[in-house]
């Protein structure tokens, strides 16, 4: 007896124990009674009736990511491609995403492909390629209105990579090698270009630095012309200068010494005869001078007879 009251209890004990059930953050459960929908349970510890109540469905609220395989799509040119996308969503409402459609993830993944066949139809292969960010604008506005009534926010939807068929990648990659060997082209010809330029600048820029060089140099060279000029006139000057000094002192010593006017004439003749030296063919006399030179051949002439007469 006491081993079946044992038995019972922790029975009892288990039964209670299982009626109690703490959810986690970012999760939440929803409990049917009798087969029908009775609550949704959020972060907490909550208590179910036993042998009523159960858990229908746990949900995690936190923000999933699904990557769907590549799907092929035709653009409006008729060109087939491979275009392998990312869903970013995040469930709001337990009740309708338990509830809402059978297999969530699979009725996501049904609806991108319709919905990316859509809008990449409308569009030519390089507006595919060139407006990835249009596309996602309008593919998580289309999955965002088609998946609320599933209880589900689409956030982001990502185009993770296109793949276009083979001989266009061929052709892509030709076109992208005739590009880039135009810009080098370009590039080559603009520093060739500048290149030039360059150098005929620096040629005028040579040019202009010898002439004004040689501009200066020529002034430079004026200028000592000039200081050579004025120091052989200054030299002249004073040379004459000292002459004039000399010849002064000398008649200024002739006159201390009390000479006559006969012996300044005298001096005057032997003045002009240093002057010719020998060199003049005419020498024009004042005359004062000659009539000195007369008188000087008249004494002469007189002391010869004085001493015959002797």
């Amino acid at each position: 007896m006491f081993i079946l009251f044992l038995v019972l209890a922790v029975v009892a004990l288990l039964v209670l124990l299982s009626c109690i059930k703490i959810v986690p953050q970012a999760q939440a459960v929803v409990v049917e009674r009798l087969g029908a929908y009775l609550d949704t349970w959020s972060v907490g510890v909550h208590f179910k009736m036993p042998f009523v109540d159960r858990v229908a469905k746990r949900i995690i609220l936190k923000e999933q990511v699904v990557d769907f395989p590549p799907q092929p799509v035709i653009t409006k040119d008729n060109v087939t491609m491979k275009i392998d996308t990312v869903v970013f969503f995040q469930i709001t409402d337990p009740k309708l995403f338990a509830y809402g459609v059978e297999n969530p993830i699979m009725a996501i993944e049904n609806l991108t492909a319709t919905t990316l066949r859509n809008i990449i139809g409308d569009l030519e292969l390089d507006q595919t390629l060139t407006s990835r960010e249009t596309i996602n604008t309008k593919m998580r506005a289309a999955l965002d209105v088609a998946t609320d009534p599933w209880g589900i926010k689409v956030n982001r939807v990502e185009l993770k990579n296109i793949i276009p068929p083979a001989a266009i990648q061929d052709a892509m990659e030709k076109q992208m090698k005739a590009e880039r060997e135009r810009r080098e082209a370009i590039l080559r010809a603009e520093g060739e270009k500048k290149s030039t330029v360059l150098v005929a600048e620096g040629q005028k820029a040579s040019a202009i630095l010898e002439a004004e060089a040689e501009k200066e140099a020529a002034i430079l060279r004026a200028e000592a012309e000039k200081q050579k000029m004025i120091k052989e006139a200054e030299g002249r000057a004073e040379a004459i200068l000292k002459v004039q000094q000399a010849n002064a002192d000398g008649i200024r010593f002739i006159k201390e010494a009390g000479a006559d006017n006969a012996v300044l004439q005298l001096k005057s003749l032997e003045a002009f005869a240093k002057a010719a030296d020998g060199k003049a063919t005419k020498i024009i006399i004042p005359s004062e001078i000659q009539g000195i030179a007369g008188l000087v051949k008249s004494l002469v002439e007189i002391g010869e007879n004085d001493e015959a007469a002797k």
